[in-house]
């Protein structure tokens, strides 16, 4: 595996890859690589000639510098995660490297709606700093496909809105979400949560299998059951716990995040929940 430090190289090297034909798959991280982001590799793998990943702990996408800080650092076990996965070139950038002239967005772009809502409410400024890096990147790197987890289903959303308002020859792949074997989604946050809080955690997939449930049970009835009255239940369900306390439990339009009034068979929606437990942040979410 190459490990490639400086924008000018990996661009050049891009470049040259391409004039020899291959395709180019870029999978985007901040380390602390678990199965979920080796599973991108691997689609990566499938789909490209080769595949280039990014390890960078992006500083302005926390709004709680504490986050920032508490953010796990791997980079040895990550190294031999991408070198078993058969990753091909590894972009490992210093800030200073992304941020040359301070990292503060004289350009942001407007995701509208789409970036206020939810993950956009509760932690204010996250997708200005991810879209920001996100860019820069992708000019770096200069893939054919970008790979990103459903987990991060508001993120995905506006990286696809990024490549098509920023006119980028790039096509998003997004692959479904990995979970351990207790239903729990795989993120790099879950390393910080204590014995307890980790045995707990797996009450917010059951929550959103409830509300799979309930809006099964919602379309058959002809629409009679509320969406409203079934993420009341769901943050009942989970608030039970005290444990967690609950940011949000919304159900929404799997094209564009705005609230479903009806549920019908027709209804393309999805469930997502952000919650903390044992200091930790988890969200999920899951396709109805």
């Amino acid at each position: 595996m190459q490990i490639i430090k400086t924008i000018k190289d990996i661009n050049s090297q891009s470049i040259a890859l391409k004039k020899e034909g291959k395709k180019i798959g870029f999978v985007p991280t901040m380390g602390a690589l678990h199965a979920g982001h080796i599973s991108l590799i691997r689609e990566s793998n499938r789909q490209n000639d080769l595949t280039v990943c990014s390890i960078f702990v992006n500083p302005t996408q926390f709004n709680d510098p504490r986050d920032f800080e508490k953010y796990p650092v791997t980079l040895e076990s990550d190294m031999q995660k991408l070198i078993a996965a058969k990753c091909d070139i590894l972009f490992l950038p210093s800030v200073h490297e992304m941020y040359p002239q301070g990292m503060k967005n004289n350009s942001p772009i407007d995701f509208g709606y789409m970036a206020g809502t939810l993950e956009g409410e509760f932690r204010p400024g996250h997708f200005d700093g991810m879209a920001q890096i996100v860019e820069k990147l992708l000019l770096a790197v200069a893939p054919h496909h970008l790979y990103m987890g459903q987990k991060d289903y508001q993120q995905a959303m506006i990286c696809k809105e990024l490549i098509k308002k920023q006119k980028l020859k790039i096509k998003l792949v997004t692959c479904p979400i990995k979970r351990e074997k207790d239903g729990l989604a795989m993120s790099s946050r879950n390393v910080r949560l204590d014995r307890a809080s980790r045995r707990k955690a797996v009450e917010i997939v059951k929550t959103l299998r409830s509300i799979k449930r309930a809006m099964g049970r919602g379309a058959k009835d002809g629409g009679r059951l509320e969406i409203k009255d079934i993420e009341r239940k769901a943050v009942e369900r989970l608030a039970a716990f005290p444990e967690f306390q609950v940011e949000y439990v919304a159900i929404r339009d799997a094209r564009t995040l705005k609230p479903i009034k009806k549920i019908s068979a027709t209804t393309h929606a999805v469930a997502l929940i952000a919650a903390r437990i044992g200091g930790v942040r988890l969200i999920d979410n899951m396709l109805l």
